[in-house]
């Protein structure tokens, strides 16, 4: 399998007080969710982009078939996590032909959902594959490498989501059940402890 799979966890949290990177939930922190579902799928490489309370997320998580990069540009936005996560991913394998896009917070990630994008990818040639939610398309989405550098190129608060729009001929999607469920405000989170 030639897919690499980027993890961004850098943000900091700002309306949850605290990094909901950490959080538990059936026993792991959200992120190591989300880290344990994508090395299940045995990705080329995974590569993890924190930026904000890096040192304190990566005592948790420390794992040897992870890629750390630290994005020290996090506070100028996603596009900063998306460029310091592919352009390591490049400099570690310029044969990657495809890359995976998730973030640290949906919790009901699965194995399943990165396998069924790499499927639909194979199927359909085409070079953007995003998982479909409550009536929107984003995260998990993976692109062929043709798109690699408008990844790059990307700026600020901009997410990848601004390419999906710019090349709809060339989107496919698959369904997430529960891909609309990310963390972001302690009511958020409340609400998935109480589901638990």
């Amino acid at each position: 399998m030639d897919t690499t799979i980027i993890i961004l966890a850098a943000g900091n949290s700002s309306r949850m007080g605290t990094p909901k990177q950490l959080l538990n939930y059936k026993g792991k922190t959200l992120l190591q969710t989300v880290i344990d579902e994508a090395l299940k799928t045995n990705p080329l490489l995974l590569t993890l982009v924190l930026g904000a309370n890096a040192d304190e997320i990566l005592a948790k998580h420390q794992n040897n078939q992870v890629n750390f990069v630290i994005n020290q540009n996090w506070e100028s936005g996603m596009a900063s996590g998306i460029a310091a996560g592919l352009s390591a991913v490049i400099e570690k394998n310029d044969k990657t032909e495809t890359i995976i896009i998730a973030v640290a917070d949906q919790v009901f990630i699965k194995m399943s959902t990165f396998n069924n994008l790499i499927e639909k990818h194979q199927e359909t040639g085409k070079n953007i594959i995003a998982s479909a939610y409550a009536g929107t398309i984003g995260t998990p989405v993976l692109f062929g490498k043709h798109y690699f550098d408008a990844l790059l190129a990307l700026k600020g608060t901009e997410s990848a989501k601004n390419i999906l729009k710019q090349h709809p001929q060339d989107v496919e999607t698959v369904v997430f059940e529960g891909g609309e469920f990310d963390i972001d405000t302690e009511t958020d989170y409340n609400n998935l402890i109480s589901q638990e």
